[in-house]
């Protein structure tokens, strides 16, 4: 007979195993693929974009937790089967549960260019204007592909929430592009010694 606390333990997930039920939480049959195409689509722009491996494992995990199942679908093509999964309803109970009860984890900033910044007295200030400059292009780029996925979800009622969390995303990379302005403008300060 097994305790209630290693039950429990067995139905802890890692983050990438909540952000996969998630994206089954809207009620479709997806393939480990169709996962990857709406991670893509929507966490990269907040969190991450999980890998196809990571997905892979994450769904047997939920599987052997009883949050999710899966069945073979036969492919028109003549190719081979595909397999599919849908959240159990003791998957939604828990993914609502950890909505509901789990405390916010306060971000964590990871941030490549401003490590680069900080290294500064390392690179020529060309090479650090670079950096930068490059950083604001990657921003506008980021900015306007959620504009876009965020039209695209409108035309679902489900994924109303997704399309706001894409709006939160579009003007985190706004303020990221007008924040590597920012720095440009204080480099320039700096080498003219003001």
């Amino acid at each position: 007979m097994r305790c209630v606390a290693d039950e429990k333990s067995e139905r802890t997930l890692p983050a990438t195993g909540w952000a996969v039920l998630g994206l089954l939480s809207f009620g479709e049959e997806l393939s480990g693929y169709d996962l990857k195409k709406w991670s893509d689509r929507s966490l990269r722009f907040f969190y991450w974009s999980p890998s196809f491996s990571q997905i892979y494992s994450e769904l047997k995990r939920l599987e052997q937790a009883g949050y999710a199942s899966s069945r073979l679908v036969a492919q028109e093509t003549g190719t081979r089967d595909k397999r599919v999964y849908r959240i159990t309803d003791e998957g939604m109970a828990a993914a609502r549960q950890w909505a509901r009860e789990t405390p916010a984890d306060p971000p964590v900033l990871k941030h490549g260019p401003m490590l680069r910044l900080w290294l500064g007295h390392l690179l020529e200030p060309g090479q650090l204007r670079e950096v930068l400059l490059r950083h604001q292009e990657f921003a506008e780029e980021m900015r306007l592909r959620a504009v876009a996925d965020a039209e695209a979800a409108l035309d679902e009622p489900a994924w109303a929430y997704p399309a706001l969390t894409l709006k939160w995303a579009e003007r985190h990379y706004a303020s990221e592009g007008a924040l590597a302005a920012a720095m440009l403008d204080d480099i320039a300060a700096l080498e003219s010694g003001g």
